[in-house]
């Protein structure tokens, strides 16, 4: 289903979500443009004060997604026509700033024994992150695990990015259609793995 946002097109978050469990990586990146800014502006709300100390609004995104990725790519979402995943993400959210306000908030680790950057007299680093930022690094990682694999199986998930079907792929590179589900797997759990550990 397709629906219009701010004069786009905008394809549903269904067909996202079933896009992004058959291997396409554009469809993750597209989930990704599509709600990171609106999980920005609600971590930087529910972690100012105190919390904004220890806790960075684009970390909780980025926890958020690996979350939500790793989760949706063994089945655990269903969305019904129609429907939105922003109420899925924002439950998640704000799930993450409970548990890490509760770690913060332990008594060693507790906030208000902290002292800042400036009653240290020193100047605090400007936060230099955005989503065009983190778009750059998922693109990169992507590439990386590109370059690691066989130029067949890089022609399989180059050629499932641009939006082929399986079966397409499979009579393009004359490979099995289980070979290519294969590939496509391991290239996204690779891809998962790599990004559990940014």
């Amino acid at each position: 289903m397709a629906r219009k946002r701010n004069g786009d097109l905008k394809t549903s978050d269904q067909t996202l979500l079933m896009r992004f469990r058959r291997g396409d990586a554009d469809a993750a990146t597209a989930l990704y443009l599509r709600y990171a800014k609106r999980l920005r502006a609600l971590a930087q709300k529910q972690t100012a004060g105190t919390l904004s100390v220890r806790m960075d609004p684009d970390d909780v995104v980025q926890t958020v997604f690996r979350t939500f990725f790793r989760r949706a790519a063994t089945g655990h979402y269903q969305i019904p026509d129609g429907e939105e995943l922003w109420k899925l993400f924002l439950v998640i959210a704000l799930n993450k700033i409970r548990d890490l306000g509760d770690y913060h908030r332990a008594a060693k680790r507790n906030i208000q024994r902290t002292v800042g950057l400036e009653s240290s007299g020193q100047a605090a680093p400007a936060n230099i992150a955005s989503d065009e930022d983190s778009l750059q690094v998922l693109n990169l990682t992507i590439d990386d695990l590109l370059e690691s694999m066989s130029p067949s199986q890089r022609e399989i998930v180059t050629l499932r990015i641009r939006g082929h079907e399986v079966n397409e792929i499979s009579a393009s590179c004359k490979r099995a259609k289980r070979t290519v589900e294969r590939v496509l797997q391991e290239f996204r759990q690779q891809l998962f793995d790599q990004l559990a550990k940014e």
